[in-house]
Order: structure tokens, then C-alpha cells, then sequence
């Protein structure tokens, strides 16, 4: 059976950085990384070097100018003795230096996670990257996370070397600077749509964090018309086969490829709570994508970005990925689609159980046709169906679509475990209570599981070693040996599957 891939990491595994002399910082301030190491002199090589590779792997901060840069800045190389190098953008802020106009370190690719020692740390800033803003979401997400507050703090600390609050001051500032420069936005949406609850709160953390007012970044160009926003991914990215995966499992209505964009109706949230509708569209560029949104969808931007992000895996190392995947890594640069909805993604997992990508592809367009809601008359007017919807549809009525009643049972239990809270499917839930939940359910076995988990849980080794196709790639008949070779492809399993679906 062919499987869709799960989609790569957001931040991997830790980066030390061992500076050395005046500038020297303690090993603390810095995730350590299992598979490369950076020194301090490494970093002011590919600084020299403008080196794309290690762009959002570290940020340079120039003590004589009180600016911290990305390391592919065009700006004049600073002096190897005016270089401070920190590990995320979060931390050289909170040591008051001001984000570079020039380079943009709000544009820079995520940092991967896959190192299960920072899971709780790196689940608690995926939360936080996806607009999990509000002043009550530490409280709700340690909750949610099952562990104390004060635990979050601790871990989340060790490994980002800040406190979660001065994580999230930085990510709602930069997507503030990002939208007032990219955006027509009145500045009054954006400081709501960033995560401030109050216009004057916005005003005071530019002044105290960047020194100057928010109007200061529009008096010098001439804002688009659009929302229109460039989302960097490190090279090399192979966005066809990409698209093309995405483009034999599209659902009429709900997205479509037009060329080579990727268009789709989405539903999102804003981080006051109140959902928006409207259309994104996605194309390549240099750097990695283009991303075109509807006006309606500006409110719930901060959700949106790093939905798209992990949708077409801009934040994947690819050097890494080849170095562990060896001769699998046959296209360089390839990537593993996300979700963009956990509970259309399971659903999509258990219509595709045993029948073709063709097959399921045509059950989902009658499930959704049945119950999708309606939004608009144009070619994309459809929305998934909710899970709370689903919670109260007869697995009979699924089942008239010609869906297995088998299947058509399973989708009303996910939907239900969904609307119940028993069951995250999301980025920031945790990998091992998600299979099990999901493994318990009726009708979910190891392969369905371990899609899910690919895609909308957003993990990179994930493996479904009973695919019948990937059995088939890799001339394999024993789901057992398939595992066994698949070892040394930890912790990128995700993409060797993808390599062999290919």
C-alpha cells in the first residue's frame, strides 16, 4: 500500500557552540548536538563564507554595532573579536542586541528537533512557534504536556537557554517586524494578530526590545497589496517531487496544483481564539517558497507560518539528512510533506488502508462532498470536516459512501478521542502517547499509526515497515529485516521512506 511520508522535524537535536577567550560562553547557554558540532571557529568560517548551510543553525552578534545578524548577512564581515555567536535569536536579545535590517533573522529556517532528550523542550516551542501566545499558555500547555510548570520552565530553559516567556516575547516581536514589513496590516492588527494583548503592551516591547516605534519600519518603502511572504529552507530543496506527492492526493474543493503552485482553503485560528477562512497559495523561489494569503487569513498568521513551514519541511537539514540516509538519499534535498490538519490526515491514513493512492483520494472527495462545510462558490469552497462534526455522524452514514464499515467505525473513534481531548494530533503532541492512543483504537494498527505520526505529528523517524510499497522499493518481504536495515537511517527514517515511494 502506498503510504504518504512524514514530514521532517522542526528543531533536531542541540548545536554546541564552545567559544573560546573574552567571548567564551558556558556550554549551558547552548543545546547540545548529537550529530555536529560547531565551534566557535567553525561559525566565523561560514560566516566569512556566507555559507547557506548554516543559516538558523546560529546567529552572530556584533558587540560595536549592538546587532545580531544571520550568517548569510551580505553586510561587511564584523572582526573575528567582535563576534558573539548564539544558538537562537531568543538568546542574543535577551543579551540586547537588535535584529539585523538588513539580513532578517525573523526569516531564517527553523532549528530541527529529533533528539528525544529535548522532546518536552522542543514540543513546548513547537506550541509556542504556532501560536500557542496567549499569557495563560504556559499553565495550559504544561497541563496538556503533563508535567508542571515548573518543570516546563526547568527543561525548556536548559535547553533554549531562556525562559519560555522570553522565548515567546522574541517569536511574537519577529513576526511582529516581520509583518509590519512585509504586510499592508494596520499596525493595530498586527500587534493583536503577533500575540499582544493590547496595542500600548506592542508599542513598549518594540521601544524597550528594538529602540524604536513600530510605524518607524514603514516610513522607508511602499507596502504590498498582499500578504505575501518569503519562507527560506536550506538547500538543497527539492520542491517538484514535493508538490507531486501532494498533487496525487489533492481533494477538489479543498486544494489544488495550478502549475507549480500549491493552493489551498484553510481553516485557522487566531490567537485570540476566533477562527478565519480564506485562501494560500504556495510557490518555489530561491530561497525556498513563496507564500500568498488572503486578507481574511491575516489575523491567524502566526499559526499559518509555521503550518506552511512544516507542510513543505523548510526547516529539514538536508546535509545531515544524506549523511545518515547514505546511498538512499538518491534526490538531494528531498522532503516529507506535513499536514496541515492532524484529523483530515488521520482520516486520509485509514480511507488509504490497502487500496491505491488513487483509490483513497476518491473515498476522501465523498466523504468530504458529504460532510465538508461550504465556504464560498469558487474552484476552493470546501473545509475538512471537523472532528467535533464527525463525533456525532453514525459510522453507518460513512459507510453508505462505500467506505469499509470497518474503516467508517475507526474514523468516528478518532474523531471522537479528537473532540474529547484523549487524542492530539499536532506537532507539539508527544510522539510514543500518540501511538499508543492511536494503536488502541480499534482498526488502527502499526502502519496507520506510524503515517499519522510521519505527517501530522511531524517526526522524522517515523517508519511504516509494512508498506507494502516500501517493501516493494527496497526488495524486502519481512516488516522485521526492513526495520533491522532501516537502523542506521535513524534518526531520519521518515525520509528514507520518502526516497523509496519516489
Amino acid at each position: 500500500m502506498n503510504t504518504p511520508a512524514r514530514k521532517a522535524t522542526g528543531r533536531a537535536a542541540k548545536t554546541t557552540f564552545s567559544l573560546r577567550g573574552p567571548d567564551r560562553l558556558t556550554e549551558s547557554k547552548f543545546p547540545q548536538e548529537a550529530s555536529v558540532r560547531l565551534s566557535d571557529d567553525d561559525c566565523y568560517r561560514a560566516l566569512r563564507t556566507h555559507d547557506a548551510r548554516f543559516d538558523g543553525r546560529f546567529f552572530v552578534a556584533v558587540r560595536s554595532t549592538g546587532i545580531y545578524c544571520r550568517p548569510v548577512c551580505t553586510a561587511k564581515t564584523p572582526k573575528r573579536s567582535s563576534c558573539t555567536f548564539y544558538a537562537h535569536a531568543a538568546l542574543a536579545e535577551r543579551d540586547g542586541y537588535r535584529p539585523c535590517l538588513r539580513c532578517r533573522p525573523e526569516l531564517a529556517p527553523g532549528n530541527s528537533a529529533v533528539d528525544a532528550r529535548q522532546r518536552l523542550a522542543s514540543q513546548a516551542a513547537q506550541a509556542l512557534d504556532d501560536g500557542a501566545l496567549g499569557d495563560d499558555a504556559l499553565s495550559a500547555l504544561a497541563s496538556r504536556m503533563g508535567i508542571s510548570d515548573r518543570h516546563l520552565r526547568r527543561v525548556f530553559a536548559a535547553e533554549y537557554g531562556v525562559s519560555p516567556i522570553e522565548y515567546r516575547q522574541t517569536q511574537r516581536l519577529l513576526l511582529a517586524k516581520r509583518l509590519l514589513t512585509d504586510s499592508p496590516m494596520p499596525i493595530t492588527d498586527i500587534a493583536f494578530a503577533s500575540g499582544f494583548a493590547s496595542v500600548r503592551r506592542f508599542n513598549a516591547a518594540m521601544q524597550e526590545r528594538y529602540r524604536f516605534a513600530p510605524g518607524a519600519l514603514r516610513d522607508k518603502r511602499t507596502l504590498p497589496t498582499t500578504l505575501r511572504f518569503t519562507l527560506s529552507a536550506r538547500p538543497p530543496y527539492a520542491y517538484q517531487p514535493l508538490l507531486a506527492f501532494l498533487g496525487a492526493r489533492a481533494i477538489p474543493g479543498i486544494e489544488m496544483i495550478d502549475g507549480e503552485r500549491y493552493r489551498r482553503l484553510l481553516r485557522a485560528r487566531s490567537p485570540d481564539g476566533r477562527e478565519h477562512v480564506g485562501v494560500m497559495q504556495v510557490e518555489p523561489c530561491a530561497d525556498g517558497v513563496e507564500l500568498t494569503l488572503d486578507a481574511a487569513l491575516a489575523p491567524a498568521v502566526a499559526q499559518v507560518i509555521p503550518h506552511v513551514r512544516r507542510v513543505f519541511d523548510l526547516d529539514a537539514r538536508p546535509d545531515e539528512i544524506a549523511s545518515a540516509l547514505g546511498d538512499m538519499a538518491r534526490v538531494p534535498g528531498l522532503r516529507v510533506p506535513g499536514a496541515f490538519d492532524g484529523f483530515e490526515l488521520a482520516v486520509r491514513a485509514v480511507l488509504g488502508q490497502q487500496v491505491s493512492v488513487k483509490a483513497a483520494r476518491t473515498l476522501a472527495m465523498r466523504f468530504v462532498a458529504a460532510f465538508g462545510d461550504i465556504h464560498g462558490d469558487g474552484e476552493l469552497h470546501r473545509l475538512f470536516p471537523s472532528p467535533s462534526a464527525i463525533a456525532q455522524v453514525d459510522a453507518g452514514a460513512i459507510a453508505e459512501l462505500g467506505i469499509v464499515r470497518q474503516r467508517a467505525e475507526s474514523i468516528v473513534r478518532i474523531a471522537k478521542a479528537l473532540h474529547s481531548g484523549a487524542l492530539q494530533l499536532h506537532a507539539a503532541a508527544d510522539v510514543e502517547q500518540t501511538y499508543a492512543a492511536l494503536v488502541a483504537l480499534p482498526g488502527i494498527g502499526d502502519w496507520t499509526a506510524q503515517y499519522i505520526i510521519m505527517r501530522a505529528l511531524h517526526w522524522p523517524d517515523a517508519f511504516p515497515a509494512a508498506d507494502l510499497a516500501l517493501m516493494k522499493a527496497l526488495d524486502e518481504r519481512s516488516p522485521s529485516r526492513l526495520r533491522s536495515r532501516a537502523e542506521s537511517w535513524r534518526p531520519w527514517r521518515a525520509y528514507a521512506v520518502m526516497q523509496a515511494w519516489l
